[in-house]
């Protein structure tokens, strides 16, 4: 696409955004995205909720506050009862509601495939906009999710879990990443990103190409979902796992125990769902992010260390 020049446009040169960021003035910007996708549970209102949260999060991720949405909704109404699309549309806009924002419309598709989820607008303080761009060495990485999602609902679709089964999962997908935002903006976050669809691996390797960095990651302290490795074990993984891990390892050194290199690969380059910040702060910070996330009711585990290494490179030890 041809490049675009305003400069008003805060991060067009930044390849790997969340989000688009626009300065209206010195002080307030807004940011924009959209995101929509297919059922990933059978629960439609749950299934609203997820979708609704997935797509708020990239605004979160840029330090940002929602401020409006609009639906996206694609649905086969010819052959399925528009009571389910209104509960997709309520999950929706309950989500929508418990971050602050305003729905304030949307479209609709007659589509035999139902997609869901909204086009956001935020905005964000341009001088504590948070980028991909910012990771320096020393800094140590903090998630804020488990990881596992690809994995657990691709298990659910071959019915070898209940969604009652993997009501732990389901909830980190439907919650917001809304006081995880606060504490990277309070505590002086250098670096953020969301881990969806490219999993950790895609995404980090998307922060470090940004900062001009690499990173170290310590696969013993990266947490998954209750389900998600016996799962994988089983075979039950998602094919977007094995196109993310045929690209991103070509990025990773692994140093570990060689007998878990595939196991654990695999599991990283997971697609998620509505995943979690990851968050790259100084060493002096640590301490204080992690209280902030847990005074919020968020957990952040500590997975890794920026390092100097050639751009994008993840060692894993």
């Amino acid at each position: 696409m041809p490049a675009v020049e305003d400069p008003r446009y805060l991060n067009r040169e930044q390849h790997f955004a969340d989000a688009g960021v626009y300065r209206l003035d010195n002080d307030l910007a807004l940011v924009q995205t959209v995101d929509f996708f297919t059922p990933v549970v059978d629960d439609p209102y749950m299934f609203g909720q997820i979708a609704a949260a997935n797509s708020l999060s990239d605004v979160y991720a840029m330090g940002g506050k929602p401020l409006t949405a609009l639906n996206l909704i694609c649905f086969p109404s010819s052959c399925q009862p528009l009571e389910i699309m209104e509960r997709i549309l309520l999950g929706g806009f309950d989500k929508i509601q418990e971050a602050g924002a305003t729905l304030i419309g949307g479209h609709s598709v007659e589509d035999p495939e139902p997609k869901y989820g909204l086009a956001v607008t935020g905005v964000v303080d341009p001088h504590q906009m948070i980028t991909t761009a910012g990771a320096r060495p020393g800094d140590r990485l903090v998630l804020t999710k488990p990881l596992g999602t690809g994995i657990i609902t691709t298990a659910l679709k071959g019915e070898i879990f209940t969604e009652r089964e993997v009501q732990e999962a389901i909830r980190g997908m439907a919650a917001l990443n809304a006081a995880a935002s606060r504490a990277a903006v309070e505590q002086g976050a250098s670096a953020c990103t969301d881990i969806t669809g490219f999993g950790l691996l895609g995404h980090l390797h998307e922060l470090l190409l940004s900062s001009g960095i690499g990173a170290r990651l310590e696969s013993a302290a990266i947490p998954f979902y209750p389900g998600a490795r016996e799962a994988a074990d089983q075979g039950l993984i998602p094919g977007g796992a094995y196109r993310n891990l045929e690209y991103y390892q070509n990025y990773v050194q692994w140093l570990g125990d060689a007998a878990l290199r595939d196991d654990t690969l695999i599991l990283l380059a997971d697609p998620q769902t509505s995943g979690g910040l990851l968050i790259t702060v100084p060493p002096a910070r640590l301490e204080a992010m992690l209280a902030s996330l847990a005074q919020s009711g968020v957990t952040g585990w500590t997975i890794g260390t920026i390092e100097e290494a050639p751009a994008g490179t993840m060692i894993i030890v």
